[in-house]
């Protein structure tokens, strides 16, 4: 995807309201009817299903993907509360490569590491439906002199790198992001694991060569 695919959003105080009221797409500068239509869509469940749980949309969250379990979790944090819960966890229906960190350009390999996603990179006219940039490399990528760009999690199920989520699972999730961000949330935090980081995982891990390899830098 090139770079000037992007458009960078509207104010926050702009945002927020047309998505949240569900108004029409002349409502927002640029070209933005579809993540209007998909939060028309979702947001009636979403509230309903995020109230059963004391949440609502528009609060901080983080995303958590792993990627040999093929699921992405999205925690939320309740209005004045110190800790974080779980909403929900939607299968990521694909990701590219093998476990182990993206290195190089066009290695077709999906990240692991502490990413983020702000306003400047959500793209409501991706060719993947509607889409958010985690911002690889990180400067953990930079130091070890990995290189690539425009990593996404996007709608679809193909991925060259990506994570792709199927198209009603980004609108849920996409929806989610622009209204914690519109709220005020300067960074959705987004951190992807090779898989869950358990004592008996790792210790797996230690004991095949390919994966071994990458326990330093895991």
């Amino acid at each position: 995807m090139r770079r000037r695919d992007f458009l960078r959003l509207p104010a926050a105080a702009v945002i927020l309201p047309a998505l949240d009221a569900c108004a029409a797409p002349k409502d927002l500068p640029g070209d933005h009817s579809r993540a209007v239509d998909a939060a028309k869509r979702v947001l009636p469940k979403l509230r309903e299903a995020m109230a059963k749980k004391d949440l609502a949309p528009g609060q901080p969250l983080f995303l958590r993907f792993f990627k040999e379990e093929a699921e992405m979790e999205m925690w939320v944090q309740p209005d004045g509360a110190a800790d974080w819960k779980l909403f929900r966890t939607w299968k990521i229906a694909r990701w590219s490569g093998k476990l182990g960190p993206k290195t190089a350009a066009g290695d077709c390999q999906t990240p692991e590491g502490i990413y983020h996603t702000d306003l400047g990179s959500l793209n409501p006219r991706s060719t993947y439906h509607l889409s958010f940039n985690i911002n690889y490399p990180n400067e953990r990528d930079t130091a070890h002199k990995f290189t690539g760009s425009l990593i996404m999690v996007h709608g679809s199920n193909v991925s060259v790198g990506c994570f792709a989520m199927t198209d009603p699972a980004i609108e849920e999730i996409y929806t989610l992001v622009v209204m914690s961000l519109g709220a005020g949330q300067a960074r959705v935090p987004i951190h992807c694991f090779p898989f869950r980081m358990t004592a008996k995982r790792l210790a797996k891990a230690a004991k095949k060569p390919e994966q071994a390899a990458h326990l330093p830098y895991w």
